[in-house]
């Protein structure tokens, strides 16, 4: 089965929110025949978008191959949080690569929310707004962040955490199923679709060609790489893989390294006064699956929780009405709107494999829910790389993102078996 359509029709978006409230969507024509261009990019999602942006900008003659439509994929399906530093924190980085590059990985970090600020500053319907919370189930992690809040002040010199003991916490998310938490208010939250289609329109002002609703079916290596599509193909001297969760077998030196999973929202019909939250932050708790949330213009609740792993989607209200439900009991009447999934991509780590599996190609995935600043300064990052400027793309990859165990073949039942124990450990308090 191919994941590009086991849940979703062709060139169409899903029935999310995001979709209702999109901001041209304007369809873009199949690639026909054959085309020559300096760069080949696949997927048209924030990685390969920003990538085509940059490259267009510096002149370069760029393609953007997209098997359904601009901005279908995670890119326009996510909670749109713009997050603080790397995936992982900067004590684990630290460990394993040093100071010095640790304050690199955080200053790219910091980096790529200013981009973000900045695109969508400019794009209309991005909808751009400061905050976001952490919430915690534990006494310890509540500690564990006061400390962690306070070595980013010292040492990186990050004093946008704010602590929030019980009541505060409470007051904030307008429930009481966490024992404290922060407020971090240099992250942000976006309409994430808005951002992919505003990108996809100033890449083709700069100049980039975007093609919809032809999927890659090979990328030949060579000097140049040929990309084969049923409709035609693409010789391009550099070839840049955007794809993160719908890679496929695509490139087997990325495919062992990341892995997709399927993550789930709803949309609550307007709430009104009955709207929990107190200040229109963005959410996310302390869960291993975590639940995130945040409020709409129009006073509807998104609130994403579950996970599966398998390629069919399963009833997804159901999925995600259950915790929310446990966060906001108060909310069992309300009508559910819209209900969609997407499917991201992991990596063991939970790093993003920054990845140059041939001398012309490049990758970047596998932000494991980290990806709305992360995969944005990617195509940066690799459009720099192009061009000859390797700095920020070769200590992004030193992050270790190692193969899953079992490799392609394997790794599916491994990360079920581990994923379906931590969910557990969830459900159990833990």
């Amino acid at each position: 089965m191919n994941l590009l359509y086991a849940n979703d029709r062709r060139g169409e978006y899903p029935p999310s929110w995001y979709a209702a409230t999109a901001v041209g969507a304007a369809e873009r024509p199949p690639l026909r025949g054959t085309v020559r261009a300096d760069v080949c990019v696949v997927g048209a999602g924030y990685t390969g978008l920003s990538a085509a942006l940059h490259l267009a900008q510096r002149g370069l003659r760029v393609v953007v191959l997209e098997a359904h439509r601009a901005g279908w994929g995670a890119s326009g399906r996510n909670g749109g949080q713009v997050g603080s530093g790397q995936r992982l924190d900067q004590d684990w980085i630290e460990a394993r690569l040093g100071r010095e590059d640790a304050r690199h990985l955080w200053q790219i970090a910091e980096e790529a929310k200013a981009l973000v600020r900045r695109l969508a500053a400019d794009m209309p319907g991005t909808d751009w707004r400061p905050g976001v919370a952490h919430a915690f189930l534990h006494p310890s992690e509540v500690e564990a962040a006061r400390r962690y809040a306070d070595r980013l002040a010292r040492d990186y010199g990050y004093e946008q955490i704010v602590p929030l003991d019980g009541s505060e916490t409470a007051e904030l998310l307008g429930t009481r199923a966490y024992v404290g938490g922060e407020l971090d208010q240099g992250a942000a939250h976006v309409h994430p679709l808005n951002l992919a289609l505003g990108l996809a329109v100033a890449a083709e002002a700069a100049g980039a060609t975007i093609l919809e609703r032809t999927e890659v079916l090979a990328l030949e290596p060579g000097q140049p790489a040929t990309v084969r599509a049923q409709t035609g193909q693409v010789v391009a001297d550099h070839v840049i893989l955007g794809c993160n969760g719908y890679l496929g077998r695509l490139e087997p030196q990325v495919a062992a390294r990341v892995m997709p999973i399927n993550n789930f929202i709803v949309a609550t019909e307007p709430l009104g006064a009955d709207a929990p939250l107190s200040q229109p932050v963005a959410v996310a708790d302390s869960r291993f699956v975590v639940n995130y949330w945040r409020q709409t213009p129009d006073g509807r609740l998104l609130f994403g929780g579950g996970e599966s792993y398998g390629w069919r989607f399963p009833d997804i209200v159901a999925t995600v009405r259950k915790p929310m439900l446990k966060v906001y009991p108060q909310l069992a009447e309300a009508r559910i709107d819209h209900a969609w999934g997407g499917t991201l991509a992991i990596s063991p780590t939970r790093n993003p494999c920054f990845l140059r599996p041939q001398p012309n190609v490049l990758s970047a995935s596998g932000y494991s829910g980290h990806g709305v600043a992360l995969a944005t300064m990617a195509g940066q990052i690799m459009a720099e790389a192009i061009i000859g400027q390797t700095a920020r793309f070769d200590v992004m990859a030193r992050l270790p993102t190692p193969r899953f165990p079992g490799g392609t073949l394997l790794r599916h039942p491994v990360l079920v078996l581990a994923m379906t124990w931590f969910a557990l450990r969830d459900r159990l308090g833990i």
